[in-house]
């Protein structure tokens, strides 16, 4: 097993540093995705609400610590954030935010084909193609970062 210059073989690689080409890369990709979910007619809290939503799924505190900060600046609030997680059992999400929700989370799930297609029927009574594959691409690119930061181990430092 090698070990880094510490010694220590636990110690984790942050990955964006390490690869900052690529990186760039990915970031480049969801600057793309942003202004394709804009143009689509996506709320900024709605693609927010989509990143939290898959970052919940997958445990990445780095980018909840992040979403959560932009979601507030976006103008949603705190009560919805809190409820995010168990969106299905309250009335507080429209059904556009539902729709890219379900779809966001079979996105996250893709080895889960029933759930995959009930999120898309849904999505397609309220959301339009463009919606659709907004939503699709800021779930895509919210995953890539969560394994970016996880994997990295980046952390959450009080504020």
């Amino acid at each position: 097993m090698s070990t880094h210059a510490t010694g220590s073989a636990s110690r984790r690689i942050f990955i964006d540093k390490q690869s900052p080409t690529a990186y760039h890369a990915l970031v480049q990709t969801s600057e793309a995705v942003r202004a394709v979910a804009a143009e689509a007619g996506l709320d900024r809290t709605l693609v927010e609400l989509v990143n939290l939503r898959v970052s919940q799924i997958n445990g990445c505190a780095s980018c909840l610590n992040v979403h959560t900060r932009a979601a507030l600046r976006a103008g949603e609030t705190a009560q919805r954030l809190g409820v995010l997680a168990a969106w299905r059992d309250t009335d507080l999400f429209t059904p556009d935010e539902r729709a890219a929700l379900a779809l966001a989370e079979a996105t996250t799930h893709p080895g889960d084909a029933a759930l995959q297609e009930t999120a898309y029927g849904t999505a397609r009574e309220v959301l339009t193609d463009d919606q659709i594959s907004a939503v699709i691409w800021v779930a895509v690119t919210i995953n890539a970062f969560n394994r970016v930061s996880i994997m990295s181990k980046h952390p959450v430092r009080p504020q």
